[in-house]
């Protein structure tokens, strides 16, 4: 899981994780919901944590507007939603930027998950680093 700001920058990176599991999941257990974790920030999340204003106090929390069974959004809900995705953006540029060390877009046969998080760590340093130049 990354946490980045708007200027690409990557603020925190969670240890990983064995196996498939899902978002929010992730999210509960990085971040337990007995704390205020978010209290002061505004949020803004994609549709893999739908219902984080309801377990999380927050200052604000920026969801796309997901459609409905057998129903589409109107332009309006669109317009939104394209332009929470324009913001959304450099969340994934700060993902990318991670990626052109190689470690999170090849296949890494490596069991030590310790070792595996010293080095996505280090990429993040590296991407952060990068930005300051």
């Amino acid at each position: 899981m990354v946490i980045s700001s708007s200027s690409t920058r990557i603020d925190f990176l969670s240890r990983c994780f064995s196996g498939k599991t899902h978002d929010s999941t992730l999210l509960k257990t990085v971040f337990p919901t007995t704390e205020n974790w978010f209290e002061n920030h505004e949020i803004q999340v994609d549709l893999g944590y739908l219902g984080f204003d309801k377990v999380y106090h927050c200052g604000g929390v920026e969801l796309p507007i997901k459609k409905k069974k057998k129903q589409g959004l109107t332009d309006e809900q669109k317009t939104v939603n394209q332009k929470l995705s324009s913001q959304r953006v450099a969340v994934e540029h700060g993902i990318g930027g991670m990626k052109r060390y190689r470690i999170l877009s090849n296949r890494l046969r490596m069991h030590d998950l310790q070792a595996y998080d010293r080095k996505l760590e280090v990429c993040a340093g590296l991407w952060n680093f990068y930005l300051t130049n």
